[in-house]
């Protein structure tokens, strides 16, 4: 089981999807790394050494991930909520906050503490 920032990585999927797992990188950063890392996407994660995965730490380690990108997003958001933009006021009502059509859908978006 590979354990990389805190996260277990499924060790039987390629490391290119496996990174995906962290919250931070997506299919693309995870390609660029396993490049900078010299490691085959297509290599499975449980077939990895530890000095691999040692050399993707460092690697991932210049990226903001995991808490810090969580905590980041939530500081934006609480930002435009206080600074009473209409994104913010859309977040603080708890409706989409990006141009979508609320007539019909965003069903899960509007709901307001009701079961389902």
């Amino acid at each position: 089981m590979a354990r990389i920032a805190g996260v277990n990585l499924p060790s039987q999927k390629h490391i290119c999807i496996g990174l995906t797992a962290i919250f931070g990188i997506g299919r693309k950063n995870a390609m660029v790394l396993c490049l900078a890392a010299k490691i085959s996407p297509e290599r499975k994660v449980g077939e990895l050494t530890e000095t691999e995965l040692e050399l993707l730490r460092d690697k991932i380690s210049a990226y903001t991930i995991e808490g810090d990108l969580r905590r980041e997003v939530s500081m934006n958001i609480k930002r435009l909520m206080e600074l009473g933009t209409y994104r913010g006021v859309r977040h603080r009502r708890g409706l989409p906050a990006r141009g979508q059509r609320t007539k019909t859908n965003a069903k899960t978006r509007k709901r307001r503490g009701k079961k389902k």
